[in-house]
């Protein structure tokens, strides 16, 4: 440590260079799902019978095709819904809604990084993700519709009765 005057006087570098380390990290950690996981994700498909044909939709556009299943395909990740529609010769379509939701990494980043790192993420599309695996189970075409069941009501019907006597 340096001495002025016969006092010891701080090294300020030594704290300028820690300031300038952290502010890097802060940086080199803001975009981390982009880092960690990426823009892009593989998604697959397995159908049950095998070898259908199945088409992914987002925002009303064909975005990836698997034909025949099982299959995977890579697609960019964004904060819209996939819809998977599979078909095969004899069978109903069947369809599933792969629903856009939240990066786990997101959360830490916003903690870590604050709001520079959840916008470099939300802005990539990285701050997204979907079901990776999609299995889906197509019915023959001359198969019986299936019945539909009502469910119990979750509200008691003779509650208000016992009010009112």
């Amino acid at each position: 440590m340096p001495i002025a005057g016969g006092v010891p006087v701080p090294y300020r570098g030594n704290f300028m260079s820690r300031i300038i380390l952290l502010a890097g990290a802060a940086l080199a950690l803001a975009g981390c799902s982009t880092v960690v996981d990426g823009t892009s994700q593989t998604l697959g498909v397995n159908t049950s019978p095998a070898e259908a044909s199945c088409v992914f939709n987002r925002n009303g556009q064909q975005i990836a095709k698997i034909d025949p299943t099982p299959g995977t395909v890579k697609i960019d990740k964004t904060k819209h819904d996939i819809i998977v529609e599979c078909t095969k010769e004899g069978y109903q379509k069947a369809t599933f809604i792969n629903k856009s939701d939240v990066n786990s990494a997101t959360f830490g980043n916003i903690l870590i990084g604050g709001g520079i790192g959840w916008a470099i993420d939300s802005a990539t599309g990285s701050d997204n993700k979907y079901q990776a695996t999609v299995s889906l189970t197509l019915v023959p075409d001359d198969a019986p519709p299936a019945p539909v069941v009502e469910p119990d009501p979750n509200i008691r019907q003779d509650v208000g009765a016992a009010l009112t006597n």
